[in-house]
This record gives C-alpha cells, structure tokens and sequence, in this order.
C-alpha cells in the first residue's frame, strides 16, 4: 500500500480524536468504547457485545434505537455496518453497506437519532450565544 504522507505523520479516520492506534492498526474494542460513549445521548440503549468475540480488528455494538429497533453491528477498518437485527447476532447472510461514521449510519436508521442530534447541536449553540453576550 502506497501512503503519500511521510511514516511518522499520523493517518486519520473517520473516527479521529478518540482514535487508538496499535502501530498501523486501530484497536476497534477501544475505538467502539468511544464510539458508544459518544452517541448514547440519542439512542435508547447502546455497548459493545460481551457474547461476541473482538478482536483488535473487529468489534461489535448492540443498539436500540429510539424507536425500538435493536441491531448489532461490526466495526472494522471499513466502519460500521449492521449484521444482525438482534443484540449478538451475526447474519453472514446481510450484505449490508458499510458507513464512514456511527452518525451516517444511525442517521439512516433512526429518525428518533436525528432529531436528537439535531435538539443536541440547537442546545450547544444556544449555550455559546448566551455565553458570548
């Protein structure tokens, strides 16, 4: 694989600041602590899975969405995807699309997620105006 930045210029992700990285590789049991930590706020119930097994290369999460919905996904290099529609399960079967970021995807499964966001950043912005008068 060729990299057009000099060795010891960090490469960054989707996933930047809270990024772990183990050499080359991200630790995806690290980046997904993160990753929940960074979300929860907008669904019902979000952690990484116990039952499944992780690797330094692959985790997984179990979400609720705020309307009810319950996916387990996989987090690798690649980013995020659903592969199951229960908490800790993995359909080989899916061939479902990868996402960059947690946000795409719970973006496109949860309308419940994107208002949340959205009621979030209102909120932060709010704050800053009061803070700069």
């Amino acid at each position: 694989m060729e990299v057009d930045c000099p060795p010891e210029e960090s490469i960054s992700s989707a996933f930047d600041e809270d990024s772990v990285v183990l050499g080359d590789v991200k630790d995806m049991r690290l980046e997904a602590d993160a990753i929940v930590n960074d979300v929860l706020f907008a669904v019902t119930e979000m952690h990484v899975s116990q039952s499944l097994t992780s690797a330094s290369d692959v985790t997984y999460i179990n979400v609720e969405t705020r309307e009810r919905n319950r996916y387990c996904l996989e987090l690798t290099e690649a980013g995020l995807r659903v592969v199951g529609y229960v908490f800790d399960e993995v359909n080989e079967e899916l061939n479902t699309q990868y996402h960059e970021t947690v946000y795409s995807l719970l973006d496109t499964l949860s309308p419940g997620y994107r208002e949340a966001f959205g009621n979030a950043l209102l909120q932060r912005l709010e704050k800053l105006k009061q803070n700069g008068q």
